[in-house]
């Protein structure tokens, strides 16, 4: 479906009677609530069918890169799909000094910059009447008496009943300090009939340790059903699609286990460095950044039993069983591999290796580059082979989970006819060019018996007319519901450094990273990893 304009109008779904409590109660609604512009919504469009109850969302942060590429522009396109109530306001915390029309001047910039829908001027003035801004830092008391007058003024104002989620879109360590000032000017605790909700970004702890200590501070402020930590990969379509593709198809499930698969790779390249991010990824790296969260929760998604159903309970059931079953090679150093890039040409480019990016120590041992294996100790997937691999300077930007069956165990074709022909495999491609691949053999054309390998190509471009929303407008959205299906529980950020602290500890003890060329796939280490097993990587 292609966007649409439709008229503006007042939904008569709701009864007068009924409202209050759909309202009060932030109950998800099948229609844009009353007076609400609506101009992209169809009723035909069950991508995104829920509609937040009346809600505020205030963003500490406010300033950062991440607030300004993703967070601002998601809720402007969940507004300009009549997703949002319409008194929904926007409350943002950063040390500036900044006015109130400062602040909406900051977010129409970000808006018109990133924002994935059309800009639409009375969708904005909308969201804009809505907007406050709260300078100070985040040990500043006077700042969160005034944040609280602010809310208790958009309460009255607007309608908000009370509803807020407060995102700390902040760096790790100013997460105590931030939950406990709102603890402290009982920001965190609702009215009767309310809810409060807290945003908490990644990385969530750097050691298992830490994410311990950092859960109990944020639970003692509030309860776990109320904490949401976002995992921006979950809210890609392609990642819900693994549900779909395994659970809601006959075709797959009967062979999606040990007796057919020979092993499973999961990778996240990245082709440009680490940017501007020195302060954050050294002393961080790739197994910490991207690993321990992205990847891990990739493989307990693949790997999983079904559900009972789809409920947040359900699934933290079935994603805590593959986690807590996950079992580490007993030699470390054959079977993980950590890297870092070097200068090299890239597209075109000269390119500095890591060590000398500014802001980095020379003598740094933080690894660009990591990959893993791993086993699952349970009757699916007993002796196969999971491989995790992330890295940045790498040949191209892909992110994919790739299945890959056993051989025939009987082949009638002549050595010569397969000798092109590799493994089965279904490849689930997460970005770019989301969709999914099927490789198979298939006969060349012609009077001798010559078999290759074919694919066959399901792309999200090319069979729905629709865009997918971006990850954040769902995850946000979801928020505001309180749906925390795609939201990691702390038992499961526990059990992922569970799985990776043993590694960080033994690369820490064993030398350098490998080097690797800038737009290469990696270390020749990990190539000779795979050899060992008589397996290679994929080269997406």
């Amino acid at each position: 479906m292609t966007d649409e304009t439709t008229e503006p109008r007042r939904d008569s779904a709701v009864t007068e009677e009924e409202e209050p409590e759909a309202l009060r109660t932030g109950t998800a609604l099948r229609a844009p609530a009353a007076g609400w512009a609506n101009p992209l919504r169809d009723p035909r469009d069950r991508r995104l069918p829920r509609i937040a109850g009346p809600s505020g969302l205030v963003i500490f942060g406010v300033t950062g890169d991440l607030s300004r590429r993703k967070l601002m522009p998601a809720v402007y396109d969940l507004a300009n799909r009549g997703l949002l109530p319409p008194g929904f306001s926007l409350v943002g915390f950063a040390r500036r000094d900044w006015e109130n029309q400062d602040f909406a001047q900051v977010v129409h910039d970000a808006v018109e910059e990133h924002a994935r829908t059309p800009f639409r001027e009375e969708v904005w003035q909308q969201l804009a009447e809505g907007m406050r801004f709260i300078p100070g830092d985040f040990d500043d008391d006077s700042a969160f008496k005034q944040l609280r007058s602010s809310i208790e003024e958009l309460d009255a104002s607007r309608g908000t009943s009370g509803n807020y989620a407060f995102y700390l879109s902040v760096p790790p360590r100013f997460f105590p300090k931030v939950v406990q000032q709102l603890k402290k000017h009982g920001l965190a605790d609702a009215p009767e009939g309310s809810w409060r909700r807290a945003v908490i970004e990644k990385p969530f702890g750097h050691d298992l340790g830490s994410a311990k200590r950092l859960n109990t501070i944020v639970h003692e402020v509030f309860e776990p059903e109320q904490v949401f930590r976002i995992d921006h990969y979950l809210g890609k379509e392609t990642v819900q699609n693994i549900l779909a593709l395994r659970f809601a198809n006959q075709m797959f499930e009967p062979i999606w286990n040990r007796s057919f698969v020979d092993h499973v790779q999961i990778t996240m390249a990245e082709d440009i460095g680490i940017g501007g991010r020195a302060g954050y990824y050294d002393g961080i790296g790739a197994a910490r950044d991207v690993i321990q969260n992205h990847l891990l929760q990739l493989l307990a998604l693949t790997a999983m039993e079904e559900p009972a159903s789809f409920d947040a309970d359900a699934l933290l059931t079935e994603k805590l069983k593959v986690l807590r079953a996950v079992r580490l090679p007993e030699d470390l150093g054959r079977h993980t591999v950590r890297g870092q890039y070097t200068g090299a040409w890239q597209g075109g480019a000269k390119v500095r290796g890591y060590l000398e990016e500014e802001g980095i120590d020379p003598a740094s041992t933080t690894d660009t580059y990591a990959a893993i294996k791993l086993g699952i100790d349970n009757r699916r997937w007993a002796d196969v082979p999971f491989y995790l691999r992330a890295g940045k300077r790498l040949g191209r930007r892909v992110t994919e989970i790739a299945v890959v069956f056993q051989r025939a165990p009987h082949s009638p074709f002549d050595t010569t006819a397969t000798e092109e022909l590799g493994a089965n495999a279904i490849v689930i491609r997460v970005q770019p060019d989301e969709g999914m691949t099927v490789r198979f053999g298939s006969k060349v054309p012609g009077t001798s018996m010559e078999i290759r390998d074919v694919t066959m190509d399901f792309a999200y471009g090319e069979s729905f007319t629709e865009s997918s929303p971006e990850a954040y407008e769902r995850l946000i959205l979801d928020v505001l519901l309180g749906d925390a299906n795609l939201f990691p529980r702390h038992q499961e950020v526990e059990e992922s450094w569970r799985i990776l602290d043993p590694i960080e500890e033994y690369w820490a003890s064993h030398g350098r990273p490998a080097r690797y060329a800038s737009g290469s796939w990696g270390p020749a280490e990990a190539d000779e990893m795979l050899a060992r097993d008589g397996r290679s990587w994929r080269r997406p």
